[in-house]
């Protein structure tokens, strides 16, 4: 009972951050039996600030697969447009379910309820709880993103490639949301954009030590990817590269090749060994280390493009350097922009 009531002290401390205040209503989306207790703690604390609170429970099975799959795009929603109208008369929704990507949630979202999507394990959420100073370095990172026409990548294993950026809005990860008609997700810490669905073009090297999602495990060999016109053309290396080869492949959908969203962690607290010594949930830590750089690909339809693929991949590669017009963001894996810098 202690540790119960200690998580609704972290929910309602996590809904203040997220504007919760005095007759606004607090809804909850879980399906099945996954983390009812999530569920019970968030409405516990939604009624403690003076909200009003529901819960929409969905059926087991149907709809969107195992969270660690990370096959996005269906969801216990699909279908259900009763359920997605009640859930779009919230202020704020607590997602339990990942709706990411999904129209579902662009739906509700489109009628201006936030929505925070929250998965992880209690003990990451409370490892990883925003931390002081966090909004405000990363809108900076905001500001220099908005503000660049072109993002490089590059590293000491082989990296090097650019995305032309005149199409999609920069969005921020701060592990709160008090956003109306925006999305986040508890735990989080970066930000992100998308090159033009025709400008990312040069050679990303995942190197060993790195992590492919939802593979959910560090690469041994590198895997060499060669893009062109914002599509994946050739990958190419061992057996990490034969299995990534496979995966996508497994989809039979031209658009898995595309190239998705680029970003950089900015989350102090998070490490990226997490994944090798208790990996739980859907690897947020490792996505939001500071320094990193989050490539991925896939669907964009989150950022307001055309690629709406199931088939999404993450990984948050180490040891890179960034450049927003060639000025450096991150050096070596370390961000150099000083109002942008964390003390680890």
């Amino acid at each position: 009972m202690t540790d119960f009531l200690d998580f609704i002290d972290l929910c309602e401390a996590q809904l203040k951050l997220s504007a919760v205040r005095e007759g606004e209503h607090v809804a909850v989306v879980s399906r099945g039996d996954e983390r009812l207790d999530y569920a019970d703690a968030f409405m516990a604390a939604a009624r403690r600030l003076g909200a009003s609170t529901y819960q929409v429970r969905l059926p087991s099975g149907g709809a969107g697969g195992s969270l660690t799959a990370l096959q996005v795009g269906a969801t216990p929603l699909s279908g259900n447009p009763a359920a997605v109208e009640a859930l779009k008369q919230s202020d704020l929704l607590i997602d339990l379910v990942f709706l990411l990507f999904s129209p579902e949630q662009m739906a509700i979202q489109a009628t201006g309820t936030r929505i925070l999507s929250v998965v992880e394990p209690v003990e990451v959420l409370r490892a990883m709880f925003p931390t002081p100073g966090q909004r405000e370095r990363i809108d900076h990172g905001v500001e220099l993103l908005r503000r660049a026409s072109t993002l490089r990548v590059t590293s000491p294993a082989g990296t090097d490639v650019t995305y032309r950026l005149n199409t999609f809005p920069v969005v921020p990860e701060y592990g709160f949301n008090d956003r109306p008609g925006e999305w986040d997700h508890w735990p989080s810490g970066f930000l992100f954009t998308g090159g033009d669905e025709d400008g990312v073009d040069g050679t990303v090297v995942i190197a060993p030590g790195d992590i492919v999602f939802p593979f959910n495990d560090y690469v041994r060999t590198p895997i060499t990817l060669t893009i062109e016109h914002g599509r994946i053309v050739d990958i190419r290396g061992e057996l990490d590269a034969l299995l990534l080869r496979e995966y996508m492949a497994s989809f039979g959908d031209p658009d898995a090749y595309g190239i998705s969203h680029i970003g950089w962690g900015m989350h102090e607290k998070a490490r990226r060994t997490s994944l090798a010594v208790d990996f739980k949930g859907i690897g947020m830590e490792a996505r939001a280390t500071y320094g990193n750089v989050l490539f991925s690909t896939g669907p964009n339809g989150e950022l307001g493009g055309s690629n709406h693929t199931a088939c999404h991949v993450d990984v948050p590669l180490h040891g890179c350097s960034l450049f927003l017009d060639e000025e450096p963001v991150i050096i070596d894996g370390d961000i150099v922009v000083p109002e942008m810098r964390a003390v680890r």
